[in-house]
């Protein structure tokens, strides 16, 4: 079952769905983003006429400040995101093999 966050980012408001679970997740990501934002927008340079660079182009650059950053991460430390896969697919697999276990439990079990 899906909650809605209410969230500002770049002087706009936008309501996102996400699970209980993941809110406080979500409300992390929110403010890493608007930290990287309001970063990116202060040394963009101002367009002509004055005004402030485009939202669009400061979310833009954002976007690939971050993916930059993963990345960079993730071909420094490839070990790590790995394990995190390999650890994910040995608990789909723990799962699995629980329900096998449970299944096989029911269809071995005497009749009444």
């Amino acid at each position: 079952m899906s909650e809605t966050l209410d969230i500002h980012l770049l002087g706009k408001d936008y309501r996102v769905a996400c699970a209980p679970a993941e809110r406080d997740a979500l409300a992390a990501a929110v403010a890493f983003l608007d930290d990287k934002l309001k970063s990116i927008g202060g040394k963009t340079p101002q367009a002509s006429g004055g005004a402030r660079s485009s939202s669009e182009r400061i979310a833009v650059m954002a976007a690939l400040n971050i993916a930059h950053e993963l990345l960079t991460l993730k071909n420094a430390t490839p070990d790590l995101f790995v394990g995190l896969e390999n650890e994910t697919i040995q608990r789909r697999m723990n799962s699995i093999e629980s329900k096998l276990n449970q299944s096989l439990a029911i269809y071995q079990s005497p009749l009444p």
